[in-house]
Formats: C-alpha cells, structure tokens, sequence
C-alpha cells in the first residue's frame, strides 16, 4: 500500500508511524465516486470503499464527472484565481443562491451577508471575529447612552431636580443632600459600569463540540488534548451540557453583565438596571461531528434560541460537517427550528475540489466595518467560488431531488447499522445520525478476555478502521473525540452493494469482538 522512496520522511513522520502501525498508510493515486484506488504489487489498481467521505467534504462524492469537466474548463479559460480588491460578481452569485435556500429552508425574507474563507476553521473564526466587533460597537453605543444620560441628570440635578431615595439604595450608596449627595452616587455608578463594561466577551459552546484547531476555534473545541496546550492564548469558553437547559439558565445568570443608568423624569432623579452586552456568542454543532455524531434535540435548540435572544448572545451555527445537504435538508438546523445569526459552511461547499468556505451573518446583526478588518488572500476566488455555484445548482436541481436521495440513502444505511446492533447487542452500544451523517458505537473494550483487545481500547476504533481496510477495504474512522464511534459520511450516491459491503465488515468486527479475537482485528500472530 505505500510508495517506497530514498528521500526523509519529514511531513509529519510521527503521524504517518501511527498510521503505518494500523495499516491505514494508504498511498491513494486515483478517486471516484464513493471509491479510492491504491496500486498493488502488481501495479494494478486496488479499489477501497470510502465511507470517510472526506469528513463531510464529499456529499457528491469524489471527482463527480459534472463538477470536474467545469473545473477543467474554468481552468483552461484561464479563471484568474488572484484578483483581490475587485469585483467579484461570482462571489455575489454564491451568496444570492444560498441566500435563497437560506430563506426557503428558514422561512424569513431576511438576507445573509456573506464572507468568504478557505477552510470551516476560519469560518467559525471569522463569525467569532464579526460577533465580537458587533458586541465591542453595541458596548460603546451604551457607554456613550450612559454618559449621555450622566450629563443630563447632572444638569437637572444643578436645576433643582430630586434624587429618588429608591436610587441610593439600588447602587448602595448613603444618601445625600443636593449636588454633592448626587456626585457620590454618579462616582459610584461610573466605577461599577466601567467594570462591568470593561468585563471580558463570553463565548459560550457545548460539550462534546468541535470547531476546529485554530487559535481561537481551539478554545470552543472540546476535547482538552487539543485545547489546553494553547489555552493562554485565546479567550477560554463556557462549556454547556448539551441538553441541559438547567445548565444554560445557570451560565447565562452567572455571566450576565448589567449597567446603572440614570433617567431624569418628572423632575426625578432614578436609575435604571440594564443589560450590558457581554455575551459574544454562542457556538454550536447540530449535529457534533468529532464529538461521537451526536444530534442536539429540537427541544434543547429551540431553549438556546429563546435563552439568546433574551440576553441578546448572537448564535453562530457550525454547519461545517452537517450542512450543505449532508442530513437530508441542507441546514441540519433548519429541521430543528433553530435560526442562527450566523452560519458556517465548508467541506461540501467546495465539491471535492476547491477549497472554501463561508460566514454568512443576518441583516440585522452585520457590520459593514467589519469587511475591512477581516480578509483573506485565498478567499472569494473566481475559481473556488463558480465551483460552489455549480456545488449549489446541483443539490438544488430537479426541487432538491439531492435532499431526497440524502434522505432516502440514510434510512437505508441507518437501517443496516441498527441491524447490526440488534444482532450484537453486547458489542454495539448505539446508532445515531441524520441523513448521510451516520454513527456505530461499540461498547468499551477494556475488559476484553483478549489483551490485545484491551491494549487497543483507548482507540478502539482506529484498530477497527484498520481491520476494515486490510479485510474488506473499507476506509473509514473514528470520530476523534469519541474513538469508540465509527463515522460513516458517503455521498448521496451510495448504493446498495456498498451498504452491503460495510454490513459485512462491521458484522465480522463484531464477531471478532464477541469471539475476543485480538489477533483478527489486528491481524497479528494469535495470541498465547
């Protein structure tokens, strides 16, 4: 399966070891449909069954014949790929098609601006970064109300206006007489809206998400042993339980941010509590990829929106893996009726080929100013963005008949690993997924009767992608913050045969775990 060459191996050594230690060190030379080919001894072509789909990135699957030929012919006409500050009608173009599904799937007029990225990372970023100057520009909107408000109370206190006694006890100063009792409350007032003001944004997510490894989209990933190691270096998030609407209530009580502001009516003196913009955003999967294929409930969406709005925290959809048509709609959020401010896409959008993304942000919540702080030299392409087009009229084509497929592919292959289940209930512990987004998990092996089970346990379900390659050429992996979940992510055009295929490999894993079979999954020597 591998290339021999004389030359050092210094693109990532350690990972190509591991992977060489599972027999997924596969030098892949050729790629179509839901197939990948590697040579043989022989140099005849070895075609394996790719259920990894790309993680998401191929729901039209690889090389599809209609995206390729227009790839070729915008090439041969010479796309230019480096036209930064231009025009970019073919920019527009994508924006306007996903607006339209956008607002068929959401049911609003509303539009969603559009900024373009390269990969899904920079997308989350990029909404991130459009939050926070949304929430930095509503926060010096509120400092100017209050110092506005400021000046004229002390105005109409010079004029003979009274200070309600209600107001001395809300901001817990002593009252007292006249001007001089007014400046110990306005001292007081200003000291406590500079710190609340002055308070760090809080981006808020859930347990078990992943929204990739940059700087700051690390710091909204779950699993510490990507986070940690660079916790210093960016603004830490609160994790949420997913589900949990108790957990959601508590960290937006806990967080919640409140100013003092003075109102002079009737020739009285008051203050007034109100809300500081604190909230940057919360971020979400609907359906977490890396975190096991997990799919968020309608209910628990449904509270996220409505405890948002009520605090006004913007919510940003990660739709990285689970959009573009990936669950059977091409928001998987739609289906549960969240609406987001902001939304993500990537993977699918560049159809196998280009590499692309992104940030679409609601109407009501964009900032223009935000386009000249935030850009991309790769980003907005000619090239990358009439591949989305095309992308787009595909799904889109025949009322959505990609949608269907989608839908009508993933019963089917649901309906095959639940049978699995059903017949090995003592090794798999559960199916979940949407559409074409779809997980097995196994029951934890630590106690095997095998030691070479139990030795593999903490990744499970690296050694069992490796059995599946060397016994049945499947390609597939775990999810990599849940390990004993198996992700399957083909294309819409997944067939019968191929479903059968996987059936086979995922019964004989199970028999091996049944049996305590450590040299089967493995495909060592037996054991002693």
């Amino acid at each position: 399966m591998n290339t021999v060459s004389a030359d050092p191996q210094l693109a990532e050594p350690y990972l190509l070891g591991w992977l060489a230690s599972l027999g997924l060190d596969v030098d892949y030379v050729r790629a179509e449909g839901n197939t990948l080919y590697y040579l043989g001894e022989s140099g005849e072509e070895i075609p394996v069954l790719d259920f990894a789909g790309g993680y998401g990135s191929l729901i039209l699957g690889h090389n599809h014949p209609e995206i390729t030929e227009y790839a070729q012919r915008l090439i041969a006409s010479q796309t230019p790929v480096h036209a930064q500050f231009s025009r970019h009608p073919y920019a527009n173009d994508v924006a306007v098609a996903l607006n339209r599904i956008l607002q068929r799937e959401l049911g609003t007029d509303e539009n969603y601006s559009a900024i373009f990225a390269n990969t899904g990372a920079e997308a989350v970023e990029a909404a991130v970064k459009h939050a926070e100057l949304d929430r930095g520009l509503r926060l010096a909107e509120l400092r100017s109300r209050l110092a506005e408000n400021l000046a004229a109370a002390r105005a109409a206190v010079a004029g003979g206006a009274a200070v309600a006694a209600e107001a001395y006890r809300l901001v817990g100063v002593e009252a007292g007489d006249g001007a001089e009792g007014f400046e110990a409350l306005a001292a007081e007032i200003e000291r406590r809206n500079a710190e609340q003001t002055g308070r760090p944004p809080v981006l808020l997510t859930l347990e078990g998400g992943f929204h990739g490894k940059l700087v700051g989209s690390v710091q909204l990933t779950h699993n510490e042993g990507y986070r940690a190691p660079f916790a210093a270096l960016a603004t830490p998030a609160r994790f949420i339980p997913a589900g949990s609407a108790q957990a959601l209530k508590a960290v937006l009580e806990s967080e919640r941010a409140t100013v003092f502001d003075l109102v002079v009516e009737d020739g009285t003196v008051s203050v007034a509590e109100r809300n500081s913009p604190v909230f940057c955003a919360f971020v979400l999967e609907p359906i977490q990829g890396e975190g096991g294929i997990r799919v968020l409930s309608d209910e628990f969406a449904q509270e996220i929106q409505r405890a948002c709005a009520e605090v006004d925290c913007p919510v940003i959809v990660d739709e990285v893996q689970s959009g573009m048509g990936r669950s059977g709609d091409f928001l998987a959020s739609s289906a549960m009726g969240l609406r987001g401010d902001y939304y993500a896409l990537a993977k699918s959008l560049g159809g196998g080929i280009a590499k692309t993304s992104v940030m679409l942000t609601r109407q009501s919540r964009y900032r223009s100013e935000f386009e000249l702080v935030h850009s991309s030299t790769f980003a907005k392409d000619a090239f990358s963005c009439s591949i989305s087009r095309k992308v787009l009229e595909i799904l889109e084509a025949d009322d959505g008949a990609a949608y269907r497929t989608v839908r009508e592919r993933g019963e089917k292959l649901l309906g095959m690993l639940e049978a699995v289940r059903a017949d090995f209930p003592d090794v798999v512990k559960d199916v979940r997924g949407r559409g074409l987004m779809l997980g097995l998990e196994f029951h934890d092996q630590s106690g095997s009767g095998s030691e070479t089970i139990r030795e593999a346990a903490p990744l499970l379900g690296y050694s069992v992608a490796g059995y599946l390659m060397r016994e049945h050429r499947i390609r597939t992996f775990p999810t990599a913050s849940a390990v004993n979940t198996l992700r399957f992510e083909p294309s819409l055009y997944l067939t019968d045969a191929e479903i059968e295929q996987l059936d086979g490999g995922l019964r004989g894993a199970c028999v091996l775990f049944r049996t305590h079979d450590g040299a089967g999954l493995t495909g060592t020597a037996a054991e002693a």
